[in-house]
């Protein structure tokens, strides 16, 4: 996390790099950390590591972001749906596109 933060474009992107093949061993503290920030390109990091573990300990947080007024935070909250693949996960998508037609 701390490489995501520096100012240096090169280093946050080495930073998610090395989350992202151990997402899901520390999902936990990714969900804390995006509930915790504020800066709009790291939450869409987080959220897209989120997804990215392909937990269901991540549906709650998928599920509550497919509901963002924010356009790429939803898109990032369907996109982890869509990777984690579980009935759940299959519902929601398919009642969040219902939603859309209406």
């Amino acid at each position: 996390m701390r490489l995501m933060r520096k100012h240096d474009p090169q280093l946050q992107e080495d930073g998610f790099h090395m989350l992202q093949p151990v997402a899901s061993d520390v999902l936990p503290q990714l969900i804390q950390e995006y509930e915790a920030e504020s800066d709009h390109g790291l939450r869409c990091w987080l959220l897209e590591l989120i997804g990215a573990a392909r937990s269901p300990e991540a549906l709650p947080i998928l599920s509550q972001e497919l509901r963002s007024t924010d356009e790429s935070i939803r898109d990032l909250a369907r996109h982890g749906l869509q990777q984690l693949d579980t009935k759940e996960a299959r519902t929601l998508l398919w009642q969040e596109a219902q939603n859309r037609k209406d």
